[in-house]
């Protein structure tokens, strides 16, 4: 506990003094170098800089700490690329960004997810009927436990939503729905929803057939799917 605190005391030590608050927010972010977590392995490490977004809850405790993958692979089009692009142009199971929580938190789904260090993959949701109806939107980052995550290229569906699930020991991945972000913001900002909603929307790089580009990421850190 100790440890976890002192962890939290050093990382605020290093953000910026300004966070973004929105009218009336319960919560706030702060961004600013946060050294990468030694719990990710190397090879999957090296994805991210020591750039971080930190959500602060209304007391000021910290919640967790985000950092997005420097360059995202997509398999898009010219044209796609010109007009933005879409999660959908992101390959599936994509690794796009880690996330170490400080305190016990909740899914998407209301499942309990545990302090610790994990990764974040892009999942879609599948048109099975057993979900229909269950979120806003069908795109979500999956959690998976950083000593589960063991290689930085995209793997099978079935194999990441497994990864997920062991990673919170339920039968269900862990998952946090993303919320689609037309125009990618210059600096992450925190946006405040209906329904409890808090959105990190953030800039990230991608890389399309050696061309660069941006897509804006819009990850859901407060809020649940409807009862």
């Amino acid at each position: 506990m100790l440890g976890a605190l002192a962890v939290a005391a050093a990382s605020l030590l290093l953000l910026s003094a300004t966070g973004i608050t929105a009218q009336g927010a319960k919560y706030t972010i702060k961004t600013g170098k946060v050294d990468i977590p030694k719990e990710l392995k190397p090879a999957v490490a090296v994805l991210f800089a020591p750039e971080a977004v930190q959500l602060l809850d209304g007391s000021g405790a910290v919640v967790c700490d985000v950092w997005l993958r420097k360059e995202v692979p997509a398999d898009a089009t010219p044209e796609q690329l010109k007009n933005g692009l879409t999660y959908r142009e992101l390959k599936e199971t994509s690794v796009l960004g880690a996330v170490r929580f400080h305190q016990a938190w909740t899914d998407y789904r209301k499942q309990k997810v545990k302090p610790g260090v994990y990764t974040l993959r892009l999942a879609f949701q599948p048109e099975d009927g057993d979900h229909a109806g269950s979120s806003m939107f069908k795109e979500f980052c999956l959690l998976v436990a950083a000593d589960k995550d063991i290689k930085p290229e995209a793997v099978e569906p079935k194999a990441a939503h497994e990864m997920s699930m062991k990673s919170i020991d339920t039968g269900h991945p862990a998952v946090f729905m993303l919320f689609p972000v037309p125009k990618a913001p210059a600096a992450p900002q925190l946006e405040a929803k209906e329904n409890n909603h808090w959105v990190l929307n953030a800039r990230e790089n991608v890389l399309v057939n050696g061309q660069k580009g941006v897509i804006g990421v819009g990850l859901t850190l407060v809020g649940h799917a409807p009862e």
